[in-house]
């Protein structure tokens, strides 16, 4: 039985991206390398195998990779996704196959002879997997290149922002489907179960070419609103609930968002004061976003707001971050969110969200978690807000009884 083998079955795919943007990034990647003497790349993590290739795996266990040299693209897949990979791939295609253990590493091995230096992504490959790598090549010099690659991603092309733009879109979509559902009686699941139907139907009408997978809706209500990633439940919504909306369009691995603090039915006095707190302080990012300004400074001004309402210590995360090839399981452009620590400064053609978020303990009067969630495109002259659901109590005091 052999252990590597190739797969052409059927045609290649109509790709998500032009031939023009993905030889683009890839000559840009190849350009970065010979600036850093790095000789080969060999890529493992699912958002940098699906940026310069096109291709987002399924793990399931497995290895997968992305080796990248200044003459060849080749994308390493399982055998038990037959074709599939080399029909995505913007890249050629080799698969190892089961029959061998470490069969993954004979096929890097196949396609690089052993390079002086060899690029990896240290915050994706694990110490018993690096190990092997270095084993496969004792002569080489194994570097860290995530961070370099992870700045290339945070500018994004026009035809990025096209797709980005798509997604908040039908984020849009999602939220009033997930309006629409809530009443008091049904359970958060139900609400959910409309969201994604919608932003998936439509997400088949604008891409009929692409793989529908990963989207999915968050809707929390109660208690369940004190995590800004707490799964849906069969809790049932009542009457006076505090309610938090999260869309995520997922389009060939690209993430979009949505997030709206709603209530069902009406709000009381001390829920609007703090609703409206945290409104101010998302109106007040919204207008900070622009090229020229740190990330860090962004934080530090709206922390000011939330401290002159004594709310600080009620902050739960960041005031935002960075759009494009990302997801709940994998990746996240580190460098460019809206935190003290990051000293990125905001240049065009960055995508970034606004999302503050407060959340008060059950034992507090006005309990719950509170957050607004925008998406920007930064320009030469300032950022245009994508995002077109309505924010606060004015327009999300939604649902009926049962």
């Amino acid at each position: 039985m052999e252990n590597i083998i190739k797969i052409q079955n059927g045609e290649k795919t109509t790709p998500t991206f032009s031939a023009a943007e993905m030889t683009s990034r890839q000559t840009r990647l190849r350009a970065l390398m010979a600036e850093n003497n790095v000789d080969a790349v060999l890529f493992s993590s699912y958002q940098n195998i699906n940026y310069y290739a096109d291709f987002l795996y399924c793990s399931f266990g497995r290895l997968f990779g992305l080796v990248m040299t200044q003459d060849k693209a080749v994308t390493i897949s399982a055998n038990i996704d037959g074709g599939q990979p080399w029909r995505r791939s913007f890249a050629q295609n080799v698969i190892y196959t089961d029959w061998q253990r470490d069969n993954y590493f004979r096929a890097v091995q196949g396609e690089l002879s052993a390079p002086g230096t060899l690029g990896v992504e240290y915050d994706h490959i694990n110490v018993e997997n690096l190990g092997k790598l270095q084993a496969a090549f004792p002569e080489t010099k194994i570097v860290d290149i995530s961070k370099l690659v992870m700045a290339l991603r945070m500018v994004k092309s026009d035809e990025e922002i096209a797709l980005i733009r798509n997604g908040a879109r039908i984020a849009d979509i999602g939220g009033e489907a997930c309006r629409e559902a809530i009443a008091a009686g049904v359970p958060e699941y139900e609400v959910a179960l409309a969201s994604t139907g919608a932003m998936v139907r439509e997400i088949a009408a604008t891409y009929p070419h692409v793989e529908l997978l990963d989207t999915w809706t968050w809707f929390q209500s109660g208690i369940n609103t004190d995590g800004a990633h707490n799964p849906v439940t069969t809790r049932k919504i009542e009457d006076g609930d505090i309610l938090s909306l999260n869309c995520f369009p997922m389009i060939a691995g690209y993430y979009t968002a949505l997030e709206r603090t709603l209530f069902c039915g009406h709000a009381s006095d001390r829920h609007l004061e703090l609703w409206n707190v945290n409104v101010k302080v998302h109106r007040r990012g919204l207008e900070l976003i622009k090229p020229g300004v740190r990330c860090c400074d962004i934080a530090a001004e709206l922390n000011e707001i939330y401290k002159e309402h004594g709310l600080l210590q009620y902050r739960t995360f960041g005031y935002g971050h960075s759009f494009g090839v990302l997801s709940h399981y994998y990746g996240r452009e580190a460098g460019l969110e809206l935190r003290e620590d990051i000293e990125t400064v905001l240049e065009p053609n960055m995508v970034v969200s606004m999302e503050p978020m407060i959340m008060l303990p059950e034992s507090m009067d006005g309990a719950g978690g509170y957050r607004e969630h925008d998406i920007l495109v930064v320009h030469e002259d300032g950022a245009e807000n994508i995002t077109g659901f309505p924010f606060g109590p004015e327009h999300n005091i939604v649902g009926r009884l049962r």
